[in-house]
């Protein structure tokens, strides 16, 4: 009995084993604008900030008379003060329920409240924890934003209570999650089967499907029955469709998806509603190096190549010529419901330029233009409606190779021409300029047979040809084996300048060619001479009157 209250309360902390770290139980007596005091039975109350009583939500979570767990931080500071934790002591409350739950493998709450390297933060009541960043999904996610904030349930892969080190995975619950509703689905999918999915995902191809327990696929080619350039503009991550299931391979567990399946096919009975030749508006949604894209009606394009957009103008931009969303003038030329293809031309709800030309030019007629361009192959001049006309090499001269000639004109030169062949169809129209004057080398042959004797003027003379000019605009060939002297050499024989009379062999009229002879000349002279020689003999032994007549006539007789 004669020991103190002093050393018996000291001995009732020693039997308490009141060391640092030790949790035990306070009732809380006030509560101020800042601190909490609350009297745990030691030697003195004990004030505790009043953000250790503060919820995740910003409420407070205890009230006058309430008894809490709190830990021993320090039983004497020095100055008689008592120093405990209600934070500590929520920790370590969170640390036993850490544990039991991965002992057990249950799911915990938590919020991710920010991104590390490799991660994100995640907190579980007053406890940090680590979230890799393979675990968040099922599948790896670009953006992860959505996630932040709201209440999330993870499995605890990891403890580590010494370090302070927790790792846990949102991956596992939904693996958890997804495999009975994976397996209750799985039951039920077949193909045509229409389900509700939620978008998990967009890609440039397009998006993936949470049908609950399996993911999809929806191409981006089954969106829409129109042309869609990327899923994003109909979808959006989030959000709850409705699917049609067009291909389940069970083994590999793939789903291909569709919406535009739902609805009713645009194509169907497409040519009924549009004949060839149907002239409509339509909107340009695509512009290509080949052509554009235009709409005829919701879910239909059709492809209006670059050479019918313009009867003249074929090697322009289709950008020169339309512009996105521009309402334009357009005519059914094919439809392809099989391929899904229709072809549309613009220059065909405009007048033809070429059978305007037509109508108002026939083959003989002249006309005057101005040169477009000059190629290997001719000139090619502007004419009326825009259209040119071209008037080929071996058009431009009667007398000298087009090569030649053509180096005489010019672009922007302006030119006469006849008209030689107009076709519409193939879009062509054939000029000549040597057709304005008459053609040297057909009115000579008309007037010259073979064998005739002509005379020309050696223009031309190498070892075994010579070229005779016979008329302007004429030549004619002279070989080494029609020569009438004997030479091994024509330069030998004859010069430039000699005029020469030969006998026509031939004329070649598709060749434009005449070929000429001083040999069969010579030898023609050579019989009309001996000709004229017997008839010479005959005539000086013929009778003379009508009795050497008579008896001549009874000699041949006897």
């Amino acid at each position: 009995m004669g020991e103190s209250f002093a050393e018996l309360f000291e001995e009732s902390l020693k039997q308490l084993n009141l060391s640092s770290g030790a949790v035990i139980v306070a009732t809380v007596e006030t509560i101020g604008s800042d601190m909490v005091t609350v009297n745990a039975g030691l030697k003195s109350e004990a004030a505790i900030p009043l953000k250790e009583f503060i919820n995740d939500q910003g409420e407070l979570e205890v009230a006058e008379g309430d008894q809490v767990d709190v830990v021993v931080v320090n039983l004497e500071d020095g100055f008689g003060n008592t120093t405990l934790s209600r934070l500590k002591a929520r920790q370590a409350e969170a640390w036993t329920r850490l544990e039991r739950a991965h002992e057990q493998g249950d799911t915990v709450n938590g919020v991710i409240t920010g991104k590390v390297r490799g991660g994100f933060t995640v907190e579980l009541d007053s406890i940090r924890a680590f979230l890799p960043g393979s675990q968040v999904d099922l599948r790896p996610l670009r953006d992860a934003s959505h996630l932040e904030g709201p209440p999330l349930e993870f499995k605890v892969l990891k403890l580590d209570s010494r370090r302070n080190n927790v790792v846990v995975s949102r991956r596992a619950v939904l693996e958890e999650a997804h495999s009975a509703e994976r397996e209750a689905l799985l039951g039920e999918l077949s193909e045509g089967a229409v389900l509700s999915g939620v978008v998990k995902n967009l890609t440039d191809y397009g998006a993936f499907v949470d049908l609950g327990g399996i993911d999809g696929l929806l191409h981006i080619t089954d969106l829409a029955w129109r042309r869609v350039r990327h899923p994003s503009e109909l979808l959006s991550v989030g959000d709850e469709i409705r699917v049609k299931v067009l291909k389940y391979d069970q083994d590999k567990q793939r789903v291909s998806l569709g919406m535009k399946q739902l609805e009713d096919d645009p194509w169907s009975g497409l040519k009924a509603r549009y004949p060839r030749q149907t002239k409509l508006q339509a909107t340009v949604t695509n512009i290509t190096d080949y052509g554009c894209f235009a709409e005829i009606e919701p879910g239909i394009e059709g492809l209006v190549h670059v050479s019918e957009m313009d009867w003249t103008n074929r090697n322009v931009h289709p950008s020169k010529v339309v512009q996105l969303g521009q309402e334009i003038e357009v005519m059914v030329l094919d439809i392809d419901a099989d391929r899904r293809r229709i072809s549309l031309g613009m220059k065909q709800c405009q007048s033809n330029p070429w059978e305007l030309f037509a109508s108002t030019h026939k083959k003989g007629d002249r006309v005057r233009g101005t040169i477009k361009t000059i190629t290997d192959f001719g000139v090619f001049v502007g004419l009326d409606g825009g259209i040119d006309g071209l008037v080929h090499l071996s058009d431009l001269s009667w007398e000298q190779s087009g090569e030649e000639v053509a180096r005489n004109y010019h672009k922007g030169d302006e030119v006469e021409a006849l008209i030689l062949q107009v076709d519409t169809e193939r879009e062509r129209i054939s000029l000549g300029i040597k057709q304005l004057d008459d053609d040297p080398f057909s009115s000579y042959a008309a007037g010259h047979d073979r064998g005739e004797m002509v005379s020309g003027r050696v223009v031309e003379v190498d070892m075994r040809v010579a070229l005779l000019e016979l008329a302007e605009g004429v030549t004619a060939v002279l070989k080494l084996s029609e020569f009438a002297e004997a030479a091994d050499d024509l330069r030998t024989a004859i010069k430039v300048g000699d005029m020469l009379e030969a006998s026509i062999l031939s004329v070649d009229r598709k060749k434009r060619q005449i070929v000429i002879s001083t040999k069969a000349l010579e030898s023609a002279r050579h019989k009309e001479a001996m000709q004229a020689v017997r008839e010479n003999q005959d005539a000086a032994h013929s009778p003379t009157t009508i009795g050497d007549l008579i008896k001549a006539q009874l000699e041949k007789k006897n």
